[in-house]
């Protein structure tokens, strides 16, 4: 079930990434150049097809974190890649490291009624940049389905799955983030790109 979950969501973000690219082009040719003042929405929405395939970060040994949580559940990220179109992808996967099937817990989708009514999901998990003094939210589509894996399925003992959350990029100058995600530690990882 959750792979064609998964799959359906990769649908809707490169519909979605096609609508809003035509909506820039259309947009851009009478902007004057503003482009470059505003990537943390429109530009960043543009490109959402390119960090969203968890598979791309797979595979990885560098490890920036790891994170433990409920239930035994242990998140690690091995990358967290910043994109030319204005967003940082952050790609791990998250084990079950005890001795019974684990389910990721509601509260990891944060409390943003939109979000919540997609169901489960990492849609509550933060980038802060402590040297700008900014929180960074999970992106979202035009349905207001947060850019992550969603639609987790319980977890066996030992058993891992990929998972991947998109955020809109802190400044070039901010390389160092706190990612924090609901039931779970929170970690300094360093963007990379």
């Amino acid at each position: 079930m959750s792979i064609r979950l998964t799959t359906k969501a990769r649908r809707g973000m490169v519909a979605m990434t096609v609508v809003a690219g035509l909506a820039l082009g259309v947009a851009g040719c009478g902007s004057g150049g503003d482009d470059d003042k505003k990537p943390d929405t429109s530009a960043s929405a543009s490109r959402s097809d390119g960090g969203s395939n968890p598979s791309a970060q797979e595979g990885t040994d560098e490890l920036l974190a790891e994170l433990k949580g409920e239930d035994g559940l242990i998140l690690t990220i091995s990358s967290a890649k910043r994109d030319s179109g204005g967003f940082v992808t952050v790609s791990g996967e998250l084990k079950n490291d005890g001795d019974e099937a684990a389910r990721v817990s509601a509260r990891t989708s944060g409390d943003e009624t939109e979000i919540i009514r997609h169901g489960t999901s990492l849609g509550g998990a933060t980038l802060v940049d402590s040297a700008s003094k900014k929180r960074y939210y999970v992106l979202r589509d035009t349905d207001g389905r947060p850019l992550t894996t969603t639609g987790m399925p319980r977890i066996k003992p030992g058993d891992s799955i990929p998972v991947f959350m998109q955020f809109p990029a802190p400044p070039t100058s901010s390389s160092k983030v706190s990612f924090q995600l609901p039931t779970f530690a929170s970690a300094t990882i360093t963007i990379s790109g």
